[in-house]
């Protein structure tokens, strides 16, 4: 028997009245921006379940009663898996999309991230909760056009440098740095993708000596104006309601240990 995701629990971990059915929010984009807003600022980019070897499984039900049943986060198969079922449940038309972040000496594999697309009165939308530090509402998808967001700057653009030899060349998602230039921060693909075809990749991720996520923690979850993360130890906070901004490395492993409580959730071990 197929267990279906926890939908209403879902619904009140993001801060809104959980009723029935009848009394969830319209799916429009107003509704949407305000779902990606408040997870950006409730779910955790963490990759935890990496570090203590736990096993991922990319089952729509499980993703969704982790982040509930938990009250954990995740990174980007968890998070945006988990999301896609909530805005399909709220009637939502959500595609799954292969990307992969640019990144040094080489841009990561395919299927290295998962995205969505949402397409409302046939308008296609950029949204991703799993991301980290990134992007923190939908985007629309049209190259050429500069895009607003709490974030920064963004830009669409048509990849140029493409390994990728059938099908519509894919987009890069260009970020606005401070010295007014746009560089690259993600490249998605085009085609429609099924959450089990993640699955090798996700393994990968979570268990090669060469993925990001096996060194050390990494975390993100967006303040009201900037973000707190943590990379290995050093922790930034950025944006936070009366607490000044911070840049430091956490002095040991109770200062490690209550970072991470206060501000993802989650325990060292």
């Amino acid at each position: 028997m197929t267990t279906s995701p926890d939908i209403p629990g879902y619904i009140g971990r993001l801060g809104l009245p959980i009723g029935s059915p009848a009394s969830w929010p319209a799916p429009d984009l107003a509704t949407l921006r305000d779902l990606v807003a408040r997870h950006v600022l409730r779910v955790p980019f963490e990759n935890a379940s990496v570090l203590r070897g736990e096993p991922i499984v990319l089952d729509p039900a499980a993703l969704v009663g982790r982040l509930v049943g938990t009250r954990r986060g995740g990174f980007c198969y968890q998070l945006n898996g988990a999301f896609s079922s909530l805005l399909v449940a709220l009637g939502y038309e959500v595609e799954l999309l292969a990307a992969r972040f640019h990144s040094e000496p080489a841009m990561e594999p395919r299927f290295g991230h998962l995205a969505m697309r949402v397409s409302l009165d046939d308008v296609p939308w950029l949204v991703d909760v799993g991301g980290g530090l990134s992007f923190r509402q939908p985007l629309r998808i049209e190259t050429g056009v500069e895009q607003d967001d709490p974030a920064g700057c963004f830009r669409l653009d048509a990849a140029r440098d493409t390994d990728q030899e059938e099908g519509e060349r894919p987009i890069d998602v260009e970020w606005r740095h401070r010295d007014g230039r746009f560089r690259p921060h993600y490249r998605f693909e085009a085609e429609a993708r099924q959450l089990d075809e993640f699955e090798s990749t996700c393994e990968w991720t979570r268990t090669s000596a060469a993925s990001p996520f096996t060194s050390g923690w990494i975390c993100a979850v967006a303040t009201p104006a900037g973000w707190a993360t943590l990379d290995g130890r050093r922790f930034r906070l950025t944006g936070a309601d009366d607490l000044p901004d911070q840049d430091r490395e956490l002095s040991d492993d109770a200062d490690l240990e209550a970072t991470l409580d206060r501000w993802f959730g989650i325990s060292p071990s």
